[in-house]
C-alpha cells in the first residue's frame, strides 16, 4: 500500500457472504436489499439514490466474539462488555506447528508473557474455510491450556480454527473456563500468518446489543511502528 498509515493494519476477519456456512447445523446468513436503489429513486430527490441492506443471521456467523453471556445467563453480554477488554489490546501470536495432535496444550504457552494480552492461536486451519474439511479434524485448546491462560491473566483468546473447544466434549471446557473468568473468545479468525509474534494492538469490537452474547467482529491488528 502506498499509504504508510493504512499499511499498519492487518485484517483478521473472514468476509460474511450470503449463504455461507460458518458452523454446521446453524443457518447461513441471508443478505438482501430492504430498499433497492431503483425503488429509492421515488423517495429521494432527482439523481439521488440509496440502498438499505438487510441481513438475517444467527449471531455465530463469520469471525465472531463470544462474551460471557454466550455461556452463562449471569454473564456480561455485548452491551456490557468493557471496551478495554476487546479493543486496543497488546497482542501476541502463538504459532502451532502442524503435528499429529490436534490438541493445543498448556506447554505451547509456557514461555510467553500473556498477562493483559490478546493471545491469538495461529494453527493455519483457516486455509480450509468454506470447505467440508473445515468442520472436522480441526485444532482446539485443551482444558489445561484454558486454565493456564486464565491463571496467567490473558485478556482475550482467539483462534483461526472452527472451535476453540473440541466439539467432541459437550462440556466445552475452554469456553467454560475462559468465559467464566470474563475472558472474551474470538473464533474463526484468519490471516494470522501476516502478524509478527508481538508488537501489535488487537481489536475485536462487536455492536453494543442488549441480551446477546456473540456477534461478528471486524477483528484486526494495528502494527507498532
Amino acid at each position: 500500500m502506498h499509504n504508510g498509515m493504512r499499511s499498519r493494519f492487518v485484517d483478521l476477519s473472514h468476509t460474511i457472504e450470503s449463504g455461507m456456512v460458518t458452523y454446521k447445523g446453524l443457518p447461513a446468513p441471508v443478505i438482501s436489499d430492504h430498499l433497492t436503489r431503483e425503488a429509492s429513486r421515488s423517495i429521494y430527490g432527482p439523481d439521488t439514490e440509496f440502498q438499505i441492506g438487510r441481513i438475517e443471521m444467527v449471531s455465530n456467523t463469520g469471525t465472531y466474539l463470544d462474551t460471557p453471556f454466550h455461556r452463562y445467563a449471569d454473564g456480561v453480554d455485548l452491551s456490557g462488555i468493557a471496551l478495554e477488554s476487546i479493543a486496543d489490546l497488546p497482542g501476541i501470536v502463538v504459532r502451532i506447528a502442524k503435528s499429529v495432535s490436534r490438541a493445543v496444550e498448556r506447554a505451547h504457552f509456557g514461555a510467553l508473557e500473556v498477562r493483559g494480552r490478546a493471545v491469538l492461536v495461529h494453527t493455519g486451519w483457516d486455509a480450509h474455510w468454506r470447505t467440508e474439511q473445515y468442520f472436522t479434524g480441526f485444532p482446539f485448546l485443551t482444558a489445561d491450556a484454558a486454565a493456564y491462560l486464565r491463571d496467567a491473566g490473558a485478556a482475550l483468546v482467539g483462534i483461526d480454527s472452527h472451535n476453540i473447544d473440541s466439539t467432541e466434549d459437550g462440556t466445552r471446557p475452554v469456553h467454560t473456563t475462559l468465559l467464566r473468568a470474563g475472558i472474551p473468545i474470538v473464533e474463526h479468525m484468519t490471516n494470522l500468518a501476516a502478524l509478527p509474534l508481538a508488537g501489535f494492538r488487537f481489536t475485536a469490537a462487536p455492536p453494543k446489543i442488549l441480551g446477546m452474547g456473540t456477534f461478528p467482529v471486524r477483528a484486526h491488528a494495528r502494527l507498532d511502528r
